[in-house]
């Protein structure tokens, strides 16, 4: 089975639970683990929430979603102000501070998914990608060609 899908999503924080829901829904429904739609939902939340912090406000941010039988692939493309570079620079070398509120989203990322990217958007006019990739696991070892 293979699903794809795009969301174009306010940048509004009422946006983050719908693209949850969404994504949630069609992991469920193709019997991933839980764990694993855990994991999936909570670095979408942090990639969702650093594009409403950091990106233009003025604009909308898309929702990519590739799912297949082996791994889910999201891109959470802005456009604006190009986050690629922001995000990067903001990588912590290590666990930030106990006291400090921000700078865990993209440690959790990378804790909880395969791989995290960050690219410009291609073409003209300024925006980033960022993806996160996670190799799935199934509720049913076996997962049915249904």
């Amino acid at each position: 089975m293979q699903l794809e899908l795009a969301l174009s999503l306010p940048r509004d924080g009422r946006s983050v639970p719908v693209a949850r829901h969404v994504v949630r829904a069609g992991l469920r429904t193709s019997g991933v683990d839980e764990d694993c739609v855990h994991d999936i939902e909570v670095a979408l939340s942090e990639a969702c929430t650093n594009v409403l912090e950091h990106g233009d406000p003025a604009a909308e941010y898309e929702l990519r979603l590739h799912l297949d039988q082996d791994r889910c692939v999201l891109r959470i493309v802005e456009v604006g102000r190009g986050l690629a570079s922001t995000f990067e620079q903001a990588l912590p070398s290590g666990a930030p501070e106990d006291e400090v509120e921000h700078g865990r989203g993209l440690l959790l990322m990378r804790a909880l998914v395969d791989r995290v990217g960050f690219r410009p958007l291609s073409g003209s006019g300024s925006g980033s990608v960022l993806s996160l990739e996670k190799r799935l696991t199934y509720a049913d070892p076996e997962p049915s060609s249904k």
